[in-house]
């Protein structure tokens, strides 16, 4: 066991985002923020095993958590893809489609309703369950870039 591996902490859970490498910055950004504050609703502060880090100063900088977060990139089909395979097994899953950006969120919620499913275009999805199942689902996706 290396240095490294012996003084970081195992995790039972995963955090990992799949952003769909074909939106742009800004819009990628926005999804990212609703769906990672949708998860944080469903994990709750002990899952999400959330620390206040202090400064020299004693300043407080709460809630960050001690997981890694990682963040790949695919595109729309393998975005769709892996929503599937998320549910299926049961892995809590958020994601953020095109229907969700412009306007008010009734309007966002209206056209999302209006949509079938197969004309979606997934800006990303936020994936948070059993380190082993949530690498497995996405060991195939590259970093994001």
């Amino acid at each position: 066991m290396t240095e490294n591996q012996a003084s970081t902490p195992a995790f039972t859970n995963k955090p990992v985002a799949v952003l769909n490498k074909s939106i742009e910055p800004t819009k990628i950004l926005n999804a990212l923020a609703h769906m990672c504050f949708g998860l944080g609703a469903i994990v709750g502060k002990d899952d999400a095993k959330l620390t206040n880090y202090r400064d020299a100063e004693g300043g407080l900088h709460p809630f960050i958590s001690e997981m890694p977060f990682i963040i790949l990139e695919a595109n729309n089909n393998k975005i769709r893809k892996l929503r599937l395979l998320a549910h299926e097994n049961k892995v809590n899953c958020i994601d953020f489609t095109n229907t969700m950006i412009e306007g008010t969120y009734l309007e966002q919620i209206a056209r999302t309703a209006q949509t079938a499913e197969e004309d979606l275009i997934y800006c990303g999805i936020v994936l948070f369950g059993d380190w082993e199942k949530v690498t497995e689902l996405t060991r195939k996706f590259s970093l994001w870039k």
